[in-house]
């Protein structure tokens, strides 16, 4: 596959190939009067921002279906819902740009589900709907790959007789 090729159809993969080419360059002592290392780190730095955008959205899905989970409240549910399915969409832009990233998924469900949790947890305490053991449920609460970026969402939770706005 041609560097052009590659970098229309995997953005991240294109990046990595070039960080590898140029530090290649630099330890060869290539008279090119090219920055080399600093290049390179550049470089290497939009893919990293790639998968920090990957990262970012499994938090934030994970995030709302722990709420959707462990949450009775009625009134949120739809925004939650709504933000999961607008970050599953962006995951899979990013995953069309850079299909090298679908080798993260599992990973940055493993990384980012504490945070989430936490996130999580945070937020139903301000609607007054955490205590110590939803929070250990909470935390304890894992998802597949397919939950997280497939049309999976939890039931509804057994509805509280009133919301909690």
């Amino acid at each position: 596959m041609s560097d052009q090729t590659l970098y229309e159809e995997d953005f991240v993969a294109w990046s990595q190939q070039q960080v590898d080419a140029l530090r290649v360059g630099a330890r060869s002592g290539s008279n090119q009067l090219l920055d080399w290392e600093n290049l390179a780190e550049e470089i290497e730095g939009l893919g990293i921002s790639q998968k920090s955008a990957l990262g970012s959205q499994i938090r934030r899905i994970i995030r709302h279906l722990l709420k959707l989970e462990h949450s009775s409240a009625r009134n949120p549910r739809r925004g939650w819902e709504n933000s999961i399915i607008d970050a599953r969409d962006e995951i899979e832009d990013l995953l069309d740009r850079s299909p090298s990233l679908r080798r993260e998924i599992a990973a940055e469900i493993a990384r980012q589900a504490p945070r989430a949790a936490r996130l999580a947890i945070r937020d139903l305490g301000k609607r007054a709907e955490g205590d110590p053991a939803l929070g250990g449920r909470i935390r304890a609460t894992t998802y597949a790959s397919d939950q997280v970026l497939g049309d999976w969402l939890p039931p509804d939770p057994k509805r509280a007789p009133r919301d909690a706005e």
